[in-house]
């Protein structure tokens, strides 16, 4: 491989995580929902750090902040591309948009399940800790 290349590879490498990152930015600024899971894989990688989960259960808190993600990705992508298509509602589209929206609700659905088993019982000896049950 000559050196020009090479450098044609890593600028078309540099460009495609442009996109991608342009892609994050489309999808928190025209969608109200990523936004919603924006601040809940805030609120689960703070309560992570200040639980202290250890390593598995840091490996399933991730993998369902990004599934989550992956689905609204996809869900989203669909909506533009159908959008694009017509604005006139077709059975088929809706369907299929519905389909896809399905997707986010299974992996959020799953994430919280997820999370409340990881992170409840570490919250609840927090809340015994600062709140302990008054003596009969």
């Amino acid at each position: 491989m000559s050196r020009f290349a090479a450098l044609d590879y890593l600028r078309s490498r540099v460009n495609s995580f442009r996109h991608a990152l342009r892609g994050i930015a489309v999808l928190i600024a025209t969608q109200p929902n990523a936004r919603l899971h924006a601040l809940a894989t805030m609120v689960a990688l703070l309560l992570g750090v200040l639980l202290r989960i250890d390593r598995s259960e840091w490996l399933w808190i991730l993998l369902m902040i990004f599934m989550v993600w992956i689905a609204e990705s996809i869900n989203t992508s669909l909506e533009f591309l159908a959008d694009s298509i017509t604005t006139e509602i077709r059975p088929s589209l809706r369907d299929s948009k519905d389909v896809a929206a399905t997707s986010v609700l299974l992996a959020a659905s799953l994430a919280i399940l997820v999370g409340g088993i990881i992170l409840v019982p570490k919250l609840w000896i927090v809340a015994r800790g600062i709140f302990p049950a008054p003596e009969l």
